[in-house]
């Protein structure tokens, strides 16, 4: 998430009431998760077995709730809490903006969009031409949606990350100052969730068609002309290269990256990286490899009945 104007590490470290190491006019530019993040920015870090992973990342200046030695060319933020402090500073810099209508005026909805009945379009909206919204689509602050765009009914983009840090008390969400971004030619079917992203954009590739009932999780990067089949549900931070088929029931966790090309088949349940292939199972198996096991299985089960 990049600020609208460049702050100083003074003027961040007045902010949230905290110590810093480096230049107080050190430039920051922005804040971001530690596997986007860019020069300029910040990442936060609270627990020690990413202490290192944040400190030789590419940011600049490390939110961290330990005293450490500062790598050349950074600068350090010293919080007790670097959620709570992160969290501040994504409500200070990306503050929420209450809609006091269905389509807020800030909206921007190009020619020859259809918009149904009952549609709700949040503040800093942007909708290309010639799109689609059906009855009861829900588009929350600051998404952004290209031209030639259909979007079918209850289907729901900018819900906040399901990012969670457990405290004593319960769970403590981490706040969503990112975005979802659709690109051109891409269909949305019936139901579908698209959370924002914590600090970056969840972005859905042109040309890419997604069936009804598929959840998206948040900072997922899904590439051009990919194929997704009913309730299937892809966790955050997952990177799926273009033209990548999904079908029905997959279920992928956090982080992996599925090459170009690759089919998953219905029910497969996606534990790592995976290169292009034909997969099945749980955990993923090359398919015909599985269907191989499967079918001796089943001959040695029907040995022993005999």
């Amino acid at each position: 998430m990049k600020f609208n104007t460049t702050q100083t590490l003074q003027q961040i470290a007045n902010l949230l009431e905290i110590q810093f190491v480096g230049d107080p006019n050190f430039k920051i530019t922005g804040l971001n998760e530690i596997h986007v993040v860019q020069e300029g920015e910040i990442v936060f870090v609270d627990h020690p077995k990413y202490y290192d992973k944040a400190l030789n990342s590419k940011a600049t200046t490390i939110l961290i709730n330990k005293d450490v030695a500062c790598p050349e060319g950074k600068t350090l933020l010293i919080s007790d809490d670097p959620f709570r402090d992160f969290n501040k500073l994504t409500k200070h810099f990306n503050p929420f903006i209450a809609s006091k209508q269905s389509i807020a005026d800030s909206a921007e909805i190009g020619e020859g969009t259809i918009v149904q009945p009952n549609v709700f379009i949040g503040e800093g909206v942007k909708i290309g031409k010639n799109c689609l919204i059906h009855a009861n689509v829900t588009i929350n602050n600051n998404c952004i949606i290209g031209d030639n765009v259909t979007i079918y009914s209850n289907t729901v983009l900018g819900s906040n990350a399901f990012y969670y840090k457990k405290r004593p008390e319960g769970f403590d969400p981490l706040v969503s100052g990112g975005r979802v971004v659709i690109e051109d030619d891409v269909d949305l079917g019936a139901s579908c969730t698209i959370d924002r992203g914590v600090t970056g954009d969840t972005t859905i590739g042109e040309g890419t068609k997604i069936d009804n009932q598929v959840h998206v999780g948040h900072d997922t990067v899904i590439g051009k002309k990919c194929l997704i089949a009913a309730q299937t549900g892809i966790a955050g931070c997952t990177v799926i290269e273009d033209e990548v088929t999904i079908w029905g029931q997959v279920g992928v966790v956090s982080g992996l990256h599925i090459e170009k090309g690759t089919v998953l088949m219905a029910q497969t349940g996606v534990m790592k990286s995976l290169k292009k292939g034909v997969y099945f199972g749980t955990p993923q198996e090359e398919y015909r490899q599985k269907m191989r096991e499967i079918i001796h299985l089943k001959n040695e089960v029907n040995k022993n009945k005999k």
